[in-house]
């Protein structure tokens, strides 16, 4: 962050935060406007450093603090966090499958209604997964904001920083594809940055959910870290590895190993 975000209401926090993830996808998005394509190597290194960082924070930030707080409460340790976490990855999972569903079914339509409904399902489905990654973030500061254990302001930026790094080739990934589809280059602009817009809402209602009942927060901090692996799993790695394989794997080594260096050291 280019300015400290300590002293802000834990709201402002998470507002900041993913504004600047929502302003990253932006930039990629606006890539349409200088090039037909971007280095796919280049996109593949961010997205799995992107995936290191995440799969990290979903254990530092938000999974271990949420097996604290359940010893806290006098809870089972191990059955709240694996439940929130199980439901996160299904929910992530579920969404993925409705989508898959609907591009099945747009398989017989003519080629110009496929390609209509090709573009909305891509837009969609990076707005989708959007959402769980704002409201890790909002968790994560709400979370800050509580006194949890092993929740700080300082992990919950360095979350909204990873974040931001994979949402910079979501936006070109977004935007480049629709600008071959025919649309204007400011058109493939915005669907390619609104697909972004999502984060600071959910990261919003995120901090509000994490504030409202204690109780319920080893549950909300499991559900973020379940939602952002599934994500990972299911998106970033697969499409990071499908062309640059080895450099793929040594971002995401270099994403984990920079998290846990620095949620340890100053979370």
């Amino acid at each position: 962050m280019p300015f400290s975000i300590q002293g802000l209401h834990p709201v402002w926090q998470a507002l900041v935060a993913t504004l600047f993830t929502y302003g990253v996808t932006a930039a990629g998005a606006a890539m349409v406007f200088f090039f037909k394509k971007v280095n796919r190597k280049v996109l593949d290194l961010m997205l799995g450093f992107g995936a290191g960082v995440m799969i990290a924070a979903s254990f530092w930030s938000l999974l271990s603090p949420a097996i604290d707080l359940c010893g806290e409460l006098g809870y089972s340790q191990w059955f709240l966090p694996a439940l929130g976490f199980l439901a996160g990855g299904a929910f992530v999972v579920a969404a993925g499958k409705l989508l898959d569903r609907f591009s099945f079914q747009s398989a017989g339509d003519h080629t110009q209604a496929k390609s209509l409904r090709r573009s909305i399902l891509l837009v969609t489905a990076v707005t989708l997964h959007n959402i769980p990654e704002g409201l890790a973030v909002g968790v994560a500061f709400g979370g800050a904001a509580l006194g949890i254990p092993g929740c700080g302001v300082v992990g919950a930026s360095l979350l909204a920083v990873g974040i931001g790094l994979q949402n910079f080739p979501e936006g070109a990934a977004v935007s480049l594809p629709l600008r071959r589809e025919g649309f204007s280059r400011s058109k493939a602009f915005f669907y390619g940055q609104a697909s972004g817009v999502v984060e600071p809402i959910a990261a919003v209602l995120g901090v509000f959910a994490a504030m409202a009942v204690r109780s319920i927060q080893p549950f909300l901090l499991a559900f973020s870290a379940g939602a952002m692996i599934a994500v990972v799993a299911a998106e970033l790695i697969p499409e990071s590895v499908e062309k640059n394989k080895n450099l793929a794997a040594m971002g995401v080594i270099l994403g984990f190993i920079v998290m846990m260096i620095l949620d340890v050291a100053l979370g």
